[in-house]
Order: C-alpha cells, then sequence, then structure tokens
C-alpha cells in the first residue's frame, strides 16, 4: 500500500496544473495523479475550444483569466523539461461577444467592470461589428464587446506541459481507476483502485471533470453536476475573410472560431443536449439544429460543408454555473475542482494555484472563496451573465 500526500482523482488539466504548483510551492511533497484513460481520448481538456477569455462579469473569473495570461506568457519555459519545450500555439485573434437589446445592459456592465481591471476590451456598435466583419448582419445584433487579449490555443499542449512537468518535479502518475475514495471519522484516508490496490492519502483532489460527480457519489455526497454533451463541428464556408476573424459568440449562444481561410469550427448549446457519456457524433445535428441559427447572423452561409467534427462532455453545475473549488464542508482532505460548466480549461492555472495553496495551508495569491461548496448548501448562488458562458 503506497501512501502519499496528495491523490488527484482524474490526470486531467485540472490535476497535473494542481500538482505542478504544488510542487513548485513545495519540492517534498508526495503526489499521485491517478488518470483511468491516458490517451485521453474522452477528455474534457483535449476536447475542448481552447479558448481563454477575460470576458466575465463576475471579478474573481477575470483575475483566474489575468493569471492565466500571465502563465501562457511563460509557459514554453516554465515547463520545459530538459531540452523539450511545450507549445500551445496561443492565438490572440481576440473574442467578439455579440449581444442583443435584452442582454446590452448586463455586457456593458461587465464591460465597466473588465476595464477597472486594465483589460483589453472595447464596445463595437451594429454599424463598428459590420465595418470590421462585414459578413454579419447588424440588424441581428445591438452591438459587442471585443477583447483583443482573448484567444484559443492547443489544450492538448497545455495538458502535457503541466503533465510532463509535475511528473519531472516528483509527482508519480498512475494508469488506473479510482472505484472508492475512503475516509474515517469524514477525513479522506485514500483509495481503492479497480485493480484492488489501496492507496493512502490525506487529501484527494476530485479533478474528474465531467466524472466527478460520480467520484463524490463514492463519499454519499451529491454535487449538483451534470455530464452534458456537446457538438462541435467543422465547416468549410465560403466566407474568405481578408483578417483573422476572432472568436465570435452571437447573442443565441451560437459561436463560430475561424481555423484557417475558409474552415471553421461552430457549436452551440441545445436544450435537448444528452446527459451522460455518449460520444456518437451525429453530422445531420448540424442541419437539424444550427444551420438555421448560423443562417441568420451569417447570410453568406447559405452554403457551408461539415468536414467533421467532434462530440466532448461539459461538466455542467445546474445550481449555478461556476466552478465548485475547495474542501468539501463535511469531508475533510476532499478537495472539489468540478462543475466549470465549459469554462474550466481557461481557469486551470489559477484553479491549480489556488487548491495548492489550500491544500499547503499558506497565503492565498487569490481568494476563489465565492466559489466554495458551502454557497450550494447556503443556497447563494454565484450567477455571470448566461450568454458568456462557453
Amino acid at each position: 500500500m503506497a501512501s502519499y500526500d496528495v491523490i488527484m482523482i482524474g490526470g486531467g488539466v485540472m490535476a497535473c496544473s494542481t500538482a505542478y504548483h504544488l510542487l513548485k510551492k513545495d519540492s517534498t511533497i508526495n503526489i499521485a495523479i491517478i488518470e483511468k484513460d491516458p490517451s485521453y481520448a474522452q477528455s474534457s481538456t483535449v476536447l475542448s475550444d481552447g479558448n481563454l477569455r477575460l470576458q466575465f462579469n463576475i471579478k474573481e473569473n477575470i483575475l483566474m483569466s489575468q493569471y492565466g495570461l500571465e502563465m501562457l506568457a511563460r509557459f514554453s519555459e516554465e515547463m520545459a523539461v530538459g531540452d523539450n519545450k511545450p507549445h500551445v500555439s496561443f492565438r490572440q485573434q481576440g473574442n467578439l461577444f455579440l449581444t442583443d437589446e435584452a442582454d446590452v445592459a448586463a455586457a456593458q456592465i461587465g464591460l465597466e467592470l473588465q476595464k477597472s481591471l486594465n483589460c483589453q476590451v472595447e464596445w463595437l456598435s451594429p454599424d463598428a461589428v459590420n465595418k470590421r466583419y462585414p459578413f454579419i448582419d447588424p440588424k441581428t445584433i445591438a452591438g459587442g464587446t471585443f477583447g483583443s487579449q482573448d484567444g484559443t490555443m492547443d489544450p492538448q499542449a497545455v495538458l502535457m506541459g503541466y503533465k510532463n512537468k509535475a511528473i519531472a518535479l516528483g509527482a508519480e502518475y498512475i494508469v488506473g481507476e479510482v472505484v472508492d475514495v475512503l475516509a474515517t471519522n469524514q477525513q479522506i484516508t485514500g483509495v481503492r483502485l479497480a485493480d484492488g490496490s489501496q492507496h493512502q492519502c490525506r487529501y484527494a483532489v476530485n479533478s474528474a471533470g465531467a466524472w466527478g460527480t460520480s467520484i463524490a457519489r463514492k463519499l454519499w455526497i451529491e454535487l449538483p453536476v451534470q455530464p452534458v454533451k456537446r457538438h462541435v463541428f467543422h465547416l468549410e464556408t465560403n466566407l474568405n475573410p481578408e483578417n483573422t476573424i476572432p472568436l465570435t459568440v452571437f447573442p443565441s449562444g451560437l459561436y463560430i472560431i475561424q481555423e484557417s481561410g475558409k474552415h471553421f469550427t461552430c457549436g452551440k448549446s441545445l436544450p435537448d443536449d444528452p446527459i451522460g457519456f455518449d460520444f456518437t457524433f451525429n453530422r445531420q445535428l448540424f442541419v437539424d439544429s444550427v444551420w438555421e441559427d448560423l443562417l441568420h447572423y451569417i447570410p453568406a452561409c447559405e452554403q457551408v460543408k461539415v468536414v467533421g467534427g467532434w462530440t466532448g462532455l461539459y461538466a455542467i453545475n445546474t445550481f449555478d454555473r461556476n466552478a465548485i473549488l475547495g474542501e468539501y464542508p463535511s469531508m475533510k482532505g476532499f478537495m472539489l475542482a468540478n462543475g466549470f460548466s465549459g469554462h474550466g480549461f481557461q481557469q486551470c492555472h489559477a484553479v491549480g494555484r489556488y487548491l495548492a495553496e489550500l491544500i499547503l495551508g499558506i497565503e492565498l495569491s487569490l481568494d476563489l472563496s465565492i466559489f466554495s461548496p458551502e454557497r450550494i448548501s447556503n443556497n447563494k448562488p454565484v450567477h455571470e451573465n448566461p450568454h458568456k458562458i462557453v
């Protein structure tokens, strides 16, 4: 029976970032990262769009993204292992969040908060949007916010950068599935794997992503988090703009990302997105549920071809669609990093640092207690503007 200070249940980007930040702050700490699928074929990290933005309406979410930008600026050097340096291909093409009349006030309140925190975000009128991006029908929008520091990157490169560096610093990477979380007198004592082996620990971090609810249930803890299937479609269009198009989110929640030239990825949260662990890709869903929406905003997409795509899982926090972070109140040593509702990848840097500081009992670089699990039992939700959740 092996013994650790901290065990990460799930080896995605949250786990690896937390392990890295722990070892950076205390090189003597003993850590195990347990991951059931080292190929990460169904990992929400790898299947994400890899976006990072400052455009949030909650101060703590903005500050987390600012730390993410700091980390990305030095990521290649800081995560280097020997001569191997990860390259995350961060494209700061910007994010454009378009709004309708109903959401103008909320968008402008968020804009003022972002500006107060020195974010490079500006308001664009419908005419200004049309001048920059003439393919967007200005009659369908009431304006929007453009953040020039926002952008997309290779999420797998970020994951592998953190993973490889954490291992180089001393973390043990174990391929296995956690089937039980062990506790005595409301104190975490370890985990049991599918092969029957047990590993002791003082802290267990629930970093299992879309599978986090099932991990919590092993301790009779019910989290308001559901695995929701989302489609991403790869499109070939007639659009061929001279300038790079930012990641654009339309008032309906539809978004597009220019990959190169005429090729875009496109997605949207749908009311009947299934709950569960089905990863089947349905090409017809674009025609049935997405294409009409895309045409409404971009009439030039009348001729478009679905050339590929994929599905992934969002860990949706049905309580307020924000992260659940920190130690569970009635289970000492059980640390939660769950329910990110589609914006977890971009918050991995600050969340890893925060959990590391909580575990080590040191001064917090950024207080994220607004997202503590206590808010759920106290019925005090923390809401973002819904159309900003992508």
